[in-house]
This record gives C-alpha cells, structure tokens and sequence, in this order.
C-alpha cells in the first residue's frame, strides 16, 4: 500500500470535496485539489477536522489511503496506529502523482511497473541517442538550404552587379560549417600549404558521412580564401530541397568532361573514389573500397594536373554504419541507394592532413596514378 501525504489548508476545501459523495464528480475534484497541493510542494495543517470527517472522506474517496493530518505538533496516521514526530513534514509530489495514478487506472503496485519503465528508458536513450545524433547533420543541411533561400530572396537585386552572387552566401555557411566542426570535433586542418596556387584534384577517403570534407572546404574557405568545388554522388542531386545547395557550391555531377573543364578552368576539385560505396561498407580499418575506378585519374592526366592526397584521422569514429549485414549490401548494389542505418555523432577530435601533391607526369597510366594513390 502507497502512501499519500495530504496537506490541507482550509476545512472548506474538504467539505467541498466530499459533501457530495453519490457524485462521480466530486471525487475527480478531490483528486484535482489533491494533485494542485501535491505538486507545488506545499504543507498546511488541518485544525478542526474531526476524526469522523477524515475517516469519511479516507472511506468514501480514497479507501486505500493513509492520510498524515497535521494539527500543531499532533500527527496521526489514519488507517494505522502508526506515529510520526513533532515538525514539519514535507511532500513528495511524485509519491502523490504516483498514488492518484494508480487510483485512476485501477492497477495494483503502480510504482512496481513505473519503475521498470524508468529502468528500460534509462537503457535504451543512449541506443536511441546514437542514430539520432547524425541527424543533426541533416538539421545542419537544411539550415543551409533555409539560409542560402533567405540570401537570394535578400540579393536578388544585386545579382547583376556582383562577380559571384553566391559569395555571400558560402562565407555564411563557412562560418556556420567551421562552427559547428570546431565546436563538436575540434576540428584541425594540416597541410593547407600543399594545396597548390592552381588548379588541382583532391582525393579523399569517404566517411560514413561527408561531413570532414565540409568542414575542409569550409576552413579552406575562411583561412585560404580559396573554394573547393566537389564532386558527388547521382542520388544526392534527388533529395528534396538540395538544388539550391548544390547550385551554391557548385557541386559536380561528375562526368570526366565536366571535371577535366572545371580543372581546365583553374578550380580545385575534391573526389572521394569509394563514394557512396565506401561510405557505407568500409569499416574501422579504413579500408579503401575503389573497386577498378580509375576515372579520377583520368581526368587528373586529361587535365594535366597534380592529384593532392587528404585523409581525416578518426572520421570513423565519428559516425559508423550497419554495413557488416551482408543482406543490406546485397540490397544496395541492386537499387544503388543508400539505405544503410548510420549511428554515432559522437564528438570525436578530427584531423585532417594534406599530402604532398602528387604532379602530373605525361607518359603515367590511370592504372599506375591510381596505384600511387593508394
């Protein structure tokens, strides 16, 4: 049986309460008057209430209760011969709640099942916790497709007279990015002296999710004054809402021709040769999943220019994937889309280290620029 400490102000409150037995009503107002003294924590006395007025209202409304009444420094226990010393006593609002609970649905020894429930979320928020924490990532893209739709309806007029009408823009999501990599990651860029003046193609191992290589083209941005362009995969080109993003930064789709101009042009260009691939089905080994792609070197060979190495420590750490369950990369190479779970997010410190430059040489195969590569 659960006790529940009642403390009552007025004489009148009860009365009310109970004067009316034979109607339902009044007893859910006596729960009501009950759970506002409960939950604010506060005690009062009752001083003129008789023995027979509380063993009515203890019978009639709440025959399972044991009710503390407070007069001065003398306290029974109704429904006991128990007794409590003299000073104050205070209440817990949740034995309170816990009781008109269990009064309400009719179950025995609520506090019993209450309890396992608290046991079962205290166990399971931190499973749960770990496949919501990428999510933010998503927060994060979206926040940067909202502000990049604020910034076009805000500029719109100045478009014809500005070099870059999105150079705004990417400073902004700059910020944002770096923040948000310094603030969860502590992030840390090595290297940035290796890239070259020029053009020149970027390869990458890709994570279970981009987001070192946003915060590369982010940091480069803000410390280099210099952009990266990326190339990504088809699917990322149909999620709802990306065109503006895509469009902002000039991601590529990634034909040879449309690389091997954009390089002609004198852009930088980043490309992870795993893709989606990789993202999803490399493990904590890092291991490379190229397959026999050498289009990347191709284009470096096409366009003439050097192939700079980049690596981020612990991106794996980070976000991790389910894809050791065969049946789920079996299910992928047959649609191509990435279904496979992500979990993680944790704040992990990332580090991203520049190679040196592999240069172009003239009489180089793909097949041996990509060995060196690896």
């Amino acid at each position: 049986m659960l006790p529940l400490w009642l403390a009552a102000k007025r004489r009148s409150d009860l009365n009310f309460c109970y004067r009316r037995p034979e109607i339902p009503a009044q007893r859910g107002l006596a729960l009501k008057i009950l759970t506002s003294w409960c939950w604010r924590g506060e005690t009062g006395t009752v001083k003129d209430l008789s023995r027979s007025e509380i063993y009515l209202f203890k019978t009639i409304y709440f025959p399972n209760c044991c009710m503390l009444v407070v007069s001065g420094s003398i306290r029974e226990m109704i429904g006991g011969n128990e007794s409590c010393a003299a000073g104050p006593m205070p209440m817990s609002y949740l034995t309170c709640l816990t009781y008109i609970l269990g009064e309400w649905t009719g179950v025995e020894d609520i506090e019993d099942y209450l309890s396992y429930a608290v046991y079962l979320l205290w166990v399971l928020f931190p499973l749960v916790a770990v496949f919501l924490l990428p999510g933010v990532l998503v927060i994060l893209f979206y926040t940067s497709i909202l502000l990049l739709h604020i910034y076009k309806r805000k500029n719109e007029l100045k478009e014809a007279y500005s070099n870059d009408f999105w150079d705004g823009a990417k400073q902004m999501l700059a910020t944002l990015w770096d923040g948000h990599g310094r603030i969860w990651h502590g992030y840390e860029l090595h290297g940035a002296e290796n890239i070259p003046e020029g053009p020149g193609l970027v390869v990458f191992y890709h994570g279970a999710t981009p987001a070192d290589c946003v915060y590369f083209m982010a940091r480069l941005l803000i410390q280099k004054k210099r952009y990266c362009h990326v190339v990504a995969d088809h699917f990322v080109f149909r999620l709802p809402g990306f065109k503006i993003l895509l469009d902002a930064h000039g991601v590529l789709h990634g034909p040879k021709e449309e690389c091997v101009n954009a390089l002609k042009k004198g852009s930088l260009i980043a490309i992870a040769p795993g893709g989606v691939r990789e993202a999803l089905f490399s493990d904590e080994m890092y291991t490379i999943i190229w397959g026999n792609r050498k289009g990347f070197a191709q284009v470096a060979i096409d366009a003439k220019v050097p192939i700079i190495p980049m690596f981020t420590q612990n991106v794996r750490e980070g976000v991790r994937t389910l894809g050791g369950i065969k049946i789920l990369r079996s299910l992928y190479e047959r649609i191509r889309l990435p279904i496979v779970p992500v979990y993680g997010g944790f704040p992990v410190k990332l580090r991203t280290f520049i190679g040196e430059p592999i240069p172009y040489e003239p009489n180089v195969t793909a097949e041996e620029l990509t060995a060196k590569c690896h």
